[in-house]
């Protein structure tokens, strides 16, 4: 069974900086890319960015391109996404994806 446990979100100033992980189980995590993705409030689900099972390919959304960056420990099953020059419009339900499996989310917000 699929799990995905999402955590470090919270309040950040603007040009703040924020570590999301992502806890994983159930699953070949190394054999797999991860995802993850955001839902800003009212919106649909946007796609921010992936690496593949072995960490050595990348890719991002233009929006979060050169402030994000994705990488992961596959020793402890666990995906990470360093987030810095935060911006309000990052505001937004943070989750981990693989395939059609996503976690609870850990909230990101972006306010002075």
């Amino acid at each position: 069974q699929v799990q995905l446990v999402e955590s470090g979100g919270g309040l950040v100033q603007p040009g703040g900086s924020l570590r999301l992980s992502c806890q994983a189980s159930g699953f070949a995590f190394s054999a797999n890319t991860m995802t993850w993705v955001r839902q800003a409030p009212g919106k649909g689900l946007e796609w921010v960015s992936n690496i593949n099972g072995i960490g050595d390919s990348t890719r991002y959304a233009e929006s979060v391109k050169g402030r994000f960056t994705i990488s992961r420990d596959n020793a402890k099953n666990r995906l990470y996404l360093q987030m810095n020059s935060l911006k309000p419009e990052d505001t937004a339900v943070y989750y981990c994806a693989f395939g059609l499996s996503r976690g609870q989310g850990t909230q990101v917000t972006v306010s002075s």
